[in-house]
């Protein structure tokens, strides 16, 4: 296969690549006035990218190319469509924010872009040395995206933070898959699993190396106990680039996931080894998670809480181990996706110059400063929360089923009670909408894209909820072909 199209699989991420270049180069030129020539490349740059990885090599089975590094197959077109959309949604929503505080520049859409190829080299990687690449290079792009509003304290030091943390995170990944060469022989994921089956690899540092593999998934996932750079980089990060974080990059952490643990190091006796690692992950994420939220008075802070406990879900699906728990994982991960889309989008439409709204109590009374907006809100706490008929229910319930059938009867209780008790961090958002006197009553109008596309982004979170099986066939179709 590499003989006849060893290109074709990856036309997708050299369309990227050539564009990022592009965009340097013609931002070189432009005065500060035309900037948004930039802007409309970069989304050019993801539509075009889309259409290409919409076509494809036009072939049904899995390809590999580039020496059996890099993989075609449908969980990660899928995952890639999903990621354009994201971060297409992610520039519009931030555009006015990003004028008014002077980050509208070139290095935004061109870092954008380069954590964008990172996320689809990760996606597409069916090697360690090809999964550290697209991890770092959507790393470093992150941390600069986070400290590039260089006169803000808090960005700065959420960017030190990220950054550090970031680096130990790498630094343990890098250790573990060491130690899975030292072990196996290879870097090669498919060669890594038949090592693992055929037992002819080193049973202990295979074990070792597994152990340091999921200390770093954990840290990347943000999940319990390696969060400690959560909450302060959701704060303090521009919201635009709190949403890329909080977003699009969990994508790329659900293929890493599948990749690894799945493709891997899915053999029997190691999956044995990560199931309960990935059980006490998960419970912990879902604990401090939803236990911490109801703490916090900052919308991003509660947020961030609101991720840990969403990996926790994610964790659930995934430690399933079967195909039924990777498709509520990855129907989960679509579902929190486009959930986190529209409560960022929102905070982002009712911030304007010189102030950020980023508290519980900018939300007061908004049902009568926009009811459209409170309503959309509204939709995207259910959705978090869980409650029909917002598609947050359907990917709960399908997650927990996974759990049930495995017969870990009590993991799935305890994420209801955990589930219940995040309920009201959520609801409390709602009654702060309709039930309180507005403290602030600035008309909210948003540019006409922005009000189209966050008011489909709502609708749909509706919609799935009432019609998932679209969405969940999708899910199921992209797991089957790609195991």
């Amino acid at each position: 296969m590499d003989a006849i199209l060893p290109l074709h699989p990856a036309y997708p991420e050299i369309f990227v690549l050539a564009m990022v270049c592009v965009v340097l180069l013609v931002d070189l030129f432009l005065p500060e006035d035309r900037r948004w020539v930039t802007y409309a490349l970069t989304l050019a740059t993801l539509a075009g990218a889309f259409i290409v990885t919409l076509i494809g090599p036009g072939a049904e089975e899995v390809q590999y190319t580039f020496s059996g590094m890099f993989v075609y197959d449908l969980l990660g077109s899928v995952l890639k469509l999903l990621v354009f959309l994201t971060v297409g949604a992610i520039l519009v929503y931030g555009r006015t924010y990003l004028l008014d505080r002077g980050l509208y520049r070139g290095e935004f859409f061109t870092l954008a872009l380069f954590a964008t190829l990172g996320m689809m080299i990760m996606i597409s990687a069916a090697s360690l040395l090809t999964l550290y690449l697209g991890l770092e290079l959507l790393s470093l792009s992150l941390y600069a995206l986070t400290a590039l509003q260089r006169d803000s304290t808090r960005a700065t030091e959420a960017a030190m933070k990220y950054f550090i943390l970031g680096a130990l995170a790498s630094g343990l990944l890098l250790y573990g898959m060491s130690m899975l060469y030292g072990a196996t022989g290879s870097i090669d994921l498919r060669e890594i699993s038949e090592a693992a089956v055929s037992g002819e690899a080193h049973a202990v540092l295979l074990v070792f190396g597994l152990v340091f593999v999921v200390a770093g998934l954990g840290f990347k996932l943000g999940a319990v106990p390696f969060h400690m750079w959560v909450p302060d980089v959701y704060q303090g990060a521009p919201t635009p680039v709190t949403l890329f974080i909080g977003s699009a990059s969990k994508l790329a952490a659900f293929a890493f996931l599948m990749r690894l643990l799945v493709q891997g190091l899915g053999a029997d006796e190691l999956a044995a080894q990560w199931q309960w690692m990935l059980v006490l992950m998960a419970v912990a994420s879902l604990a401090v998670g939803n236990l911490a939220a109801i703490a916090q008075t900052n919308l991003k802070r509660m947020l961030a809480y609101s991720t840990i406990s969403h990996m926790g879900f994610l964790l659930l699906g995934v430690l399933a181990a079967n195909a039924g728990g990777y498709t509520a994982a990855l129907f989960y991960v679509i579902t929190y996706v486009l959930t986190t889309l529209v409560a960022f989008g929102l905070i982002l439409v009712l911030s304007r110059r010189g102030f950020e709204a980023d508290n519980l109590d900018d939300l007061k009374g908004l049902n009568r400063r926009s009811p459209w907006y409170a309503f959309l809100m509204l939709l995207a706490m259910f959705s978090m929360a869980g409650v029909p008929p917002a598609v947050g229910f359907y990917a709960k319930l399908s997650v927990l089923q996974a759990v049930v059938e495995i017969g870990y009867v009590w993991l799935a209780v305890v994420a209801v009670l955990f589930s219940l008790i995040g309920a009201f961090y959520y609801l409390r958002v709602v009654k702060l909408m309709y039930f309180d006197e507005p403290l602030d009553t600035t008309p909210v109008h948003p540019p006409l894209d922005t009000r189209l596309l966050l008011s489909i982004n709502g609708l749909l979170v509706l919609l799935f909820g009432v019609f998932p099986q679209p969405v969940a066939l999708l899910c199921e179709l992209a797991i089957q072909w790609s195991l």
